[in-house]
C-alpha cells in the first residue's frame, strides 16, 4: 500500500507515467467514468480549502466513486479531543482511500503509520503540498512541453508557502532548473532548504526583492500569497500584504512565452486585469489539478482502466 505525504514518494519516471495517465484523462473522461465505482474517498480537512478539497471530491465523483469527510475540525470528533491516529483507524473502516490537510507539520507522516488505506497529504502547515505539486508539474509540462532546463521565478510568501516549498523539492530533479527567489527579506525561503536542498544538489538560484527585476528573465512566474493564517500577528501581515502585485504594467516587462501560475487563491497579488493576458495560466492549472488526483487516485487504489 502506497501514500503520498511528499513529493518526493513517486519517482522522476513514475511522475512521467501519473501525468500522461493524467493526460489521457483529459483526452478520454468517458473512459474513466466508472473506474472507481463502489469506492469511497474520505476527505478530512481540519483547515479550510476550496480547491484542493472540492478537486480531490470531484476527482472521485467523476471517477464514479462516493466521497464522506469533514470541512473543518470543528465539524470532526477531533474537537472533542481524538486523536490523528485514531481518526485514521476509525475512517479505515469507512473508506478505501482519504486525503488528509491538518494544520501541523508531520500530521500527514502520522496518519499514514496509522491508516489501514492510502493517504494523501493534501497540505500539513507550511511543510508540503504534495498534490498542488502535482498539478504545477501537470500544468508546467502541458504548456511548456517539458520540465527541464527553465528559469522560474518564486514569488511573494517563501517563507511558510507549503506549495513554493514542494515544487522546488520536485523541480531539482529535472536538469537545467533555475530559481529567481523573489521576497522580501521578512518571508526569505527558508535556510534549510536552500542549503539542503538548493545548494546540496548545486541548483542556481538568485534572490531579489523586486518582481521588475525578475520578470525579463523567467520562463516561468509562480505567484504565490501573504498567508495571514501563518502570521503570528494582524500588524506584520498588513505590512506585507500588498508587497507584490502582479498588473498589466509589469506583465510588458516579462517574455512573451512567461506563463503565471498561482496555487490560488489569491488576494491582490495578482490584479484581476492579468486575468485576460493568455499567458494567464492559473485558472487552468486548477483544472489539471482535477485531471492530475484522478490519476493519482486510481494509482494509489492500483486500478488500471
Amino acid at each position: 500500500m502506497r501514500h503520498l505525504i511528499s513529493p518526493l514518494d513517486f519517482s522522476v519516471e513514475e511522475l512521467d507515467k501519473l501525468m500522461d495517465l493524467a493526460n489521457d484523462i483529459e483526452a478520454t473522461p468517458e473512459k474513466y467514468a466508472h473506474a472507481c465505482a463502489g469506492k469511497t474517498l474520505a476527505t478530512l480537512f481540519y483547515e479550510p480549502s476550496t480547491r484542493t478539497r472540492l478537486s480531490h471530491e470531484a476527482a472521485m465523483y467523476n471517477l464514479g466513486g462516493n466521497v464522506l469527510g469533514f470541512s473543518s475540525a470543528n465539524s470532526s470528533s477531533a474537537a472533542k479531543g481524538e486523536s490523528v491516529s485514531d481518526t485514521l483507524r476509525m475512517i479505515s473502516c469507512y473508506a478505501d482511500i482519504c486525503a488528509m490537510r491538518h494544520p501541523k507539520e508531520g500530521a500527514a507522516t502520522v496518519a499514514c503509520k496509522h491508516s489501514g488505506i492510502p493517504v494523501i497529504n493534501a497540505g500539513d502547515g507550511g511543510h508540503q503540498h504534495p498534490t498542488q505539486t502535482l498539478a504545477d508539474l501537470l500544468t508546467i509540462r502541458s504548456l511548456k512541453g517539458h520540465l527541464d532546463n527553465m528559469t522560474i521565478g518564486l514569488c511573494g510568501d517563501l517563507k511558510f508557502g507549503r506549495t513554493v516549498h514542494s515544487l522546488i523539492h520536485a523541480l531539482v530533479r529535472y536538469p537545467g532548473i533555475r530559481f529567481v527567489l523573489i521576497s522580501p527579506e521578512e518571508l526569505k525561503l527558508p535556510g534549510y532548504i536552500r542549503s539542503d536542498v538548493l545548494d546540496k544538489k548545486n541548483i542556481p538560484y538568485e534572490e531579489v526583492e523586486r518582481l521588475e527585476d525578475a520578470l525579463p528573465k523567467l520562463d516561468l512566474l509562480y505567484m504565490t500569497r501573504v498567508q495571514k493564517e501563518r502570521f503570528f500577528n494582524e500588524e506584520d501581515y498588513v505590512r506585507m500584504k500588498d508587497f507584490y502585485i502582479l498588473d498589466a504594467a509589469k506583465m510588458k516587462l516579462a517574455p512573451e512565452d512567461m506563463y503565471v501560475l498561482h496555487p490560488l487563491p489569491r488576494v491582490n497579488e495578482i490584479s484581476v486585469e492579468v486575468d485576460d493576458d493568455p499567458r494567464a495560466a492559473y485558472f487552468k492549472q486548477a483544472q489539471y489539478g482535477v485531471y492530475i488526483r484522478m490519476a493519482l487516485i486510481l494509482t494509489l487504489l492500483e486500478i488500471e482502466v
